[in-house]
Order: structure tokens, then sequence, then C-alpha cells
């Protein structure tokens, strides 16, 4: 059940409007943004959002969502300054958008499985008049290459470019990572990087083919990386030793105590 009425949070986002319109002409930093100077900020917004998200952080998601929410606004009343557009513009192309790739909501089409409903709205985006000219054309080239991998695979899963069947891509996998072997003791860096390259790609394919997000499990990673690490650290700190004194062995002693520790 929502927690306040359609009216709250109407009156909710009107204020927020109203809050921005006067910052956009009192405050001088406001004031002197543009779409290109905000940009480095929006992106680190959207990332400290999915740190917090990450951690299932409820309250720096709240937070951080406020942050993206801005900058939402922001630019949609730099457009409205410069008569493109504004936020209802904003709002009413994205209803149009959401009614027009869900038939199987509003209209008559049928999508039983979350599966489908990727399928068709791919299928429908290719069909739009102003929509993509080809099928991984909508993958931004700034992505990040792990998310963006995983996109390119997805979308060409969506018109029917994947594997028969899921175990098949242990095969490719192996051979990949036999490639990249094989350039590396040839001393080859450049083809090496290319066959490395060839080797991830085949492992998100992976990890798509098993419903595994290859960013979060990566990032799980990093971060148990860290916690192990940073014991290590305070470790040695307490003993009054220093990591660049100690040898693998007394390290490797003390990261399998934190792993022990379930860090």
């Amino acid at each position: 059940m929502d927690m306040h009425t359609r009216e709250e949070k109407m009156e909710a986002f009107g204020r927020l409007l109203d809050v921005l319109d006067e910052l956009r002409v009192k405050c001088p930093w406001d004031r002197k943004q543009t779409n290109e100077s905000l940009r480095p900020n929006t992106i680190e917004e959207v990332y400290e959002l999915c740190d917090a998200l990450m951690k299932d952080d409820k309250k720096n998601i709240c937070k951080e969502l406020g942050d993206v929410l801005l900058h939402v606004i922001f630019y949609a009343k730099i457009g409205s300054e410069s008569g493109d557009f504004d936020i209802k513009d904003v709002c009413d192309k994205l209803c149009d958008k959401l009614i027009f790739r869900h038939p199987h909501v509003f209209g008559e089409v049928q999508a039983d499985t979350a599966e489908k409903v990727s399928e068709n709205w791919e299928q429908i985006k290719l069909k739009e008049k102003d929509g993509n000219k080809s099928v991984l054309s909508g993958v931004p080239e700034a992505l990040p290459s792990l998310i963006k991998a995983y996109r390119i695979q997805d979308k060409a899963r969506n018109v029917g470019f994947d594997w028969e069947e899921r175990e098949q891509v242990w095969t490719k996998v192996k051979e990949e990572i036999g490639e990249f072997e094989s350039e590396v003791g040839q001393m080859d860096k450049d083809k090496a990087e290319a066959e490395f390259g060839d080797v991830m790609f085949s492992l998100v394919n992976a990890a798509r083919l098993y419903k595994i997000n290859p960013d979060n499990a990566l990032e799980r990673t990093n971060q148990k990386f860290i916690r192990r690490f940073n014991y290590l650290e305070e470790h040695t700190i307490k003993e009054g030793k220093n990591l660049a004194d100690m040898s693998l062995e007394e390290m490797d002693a003390i990261w399998n105590e934190a792993k022990g520790k379930g860090l």
C-alpha cells in the first residue's frame, strides 16, 4: 500500500519544481549550469544510487533517488528555458512510450512472462517511427564495457541470436581461455588483450544465460576483497607491522582468518 496519497505526491513534486525554479534564479551556481556542466555530476549521482542499491541501504537509496530526480528536473528546466521542452513534455513522452511498448497491458497482445515482455519490447522499438535503426544502436556508447557487453548480448537474444542450449556456452568459454593462454605464451600484448576481451565477453554471456548480472557479481567480489584486505591491513597495523615487510605466507594466514570470519 502506498505511504502517501496521490495528492500528497503531486504536491511534493510541485514543491520540487518551485524550489528549482527559485534556485535557478537566485543561486549563482545553479544559475550558471548547462547540460554539459551537469553531465559529469549526473553520472556520479547514478553511480552513488547504484552503490546504495547494491548495499540495500534504504535510507541512502531514498536520498540518492532524490539527487537523480533533481538532475532530471534540472535538464527539463534548461530545456524549457530554450523553448525545446519542459517537464510536462518529458512526462508525456514517457507515458506515451510506456503505453505503446506495453500492448500486453494497454492492448490485446499476450505476454505471460518477463522474457516474452522483453522480446516484445525490442521488436516494438524497431517498429517505432523514431526508434533505433538497428538492434544494437540503442546501446549507449558511454556504458561501462562490462554492462555494455551484457546489454549487447541481451538485445541480440531478443531477436533470436543466442545459444539453443545455455550449456553450449562453456565450450566457447574454454575455447576463448585457450586462445588467451596461447597469445600470452607468444608475448604478443596486443593479441593477448584482444583475446582477454573475448574471454570476458564469453563469461558475460555465460552469466547472462544463467540469469546472473555480471556487474553485480563482480561488485560483490570487489566488496568482499575490500573487506578482507581492510581486515588484513588493520590486523597488521595492530601488531605494529607493515604490509610491505610481511611475507606472502604471513599475509595469506591473516587473509584466511578474515575468510573464516565470513568477511
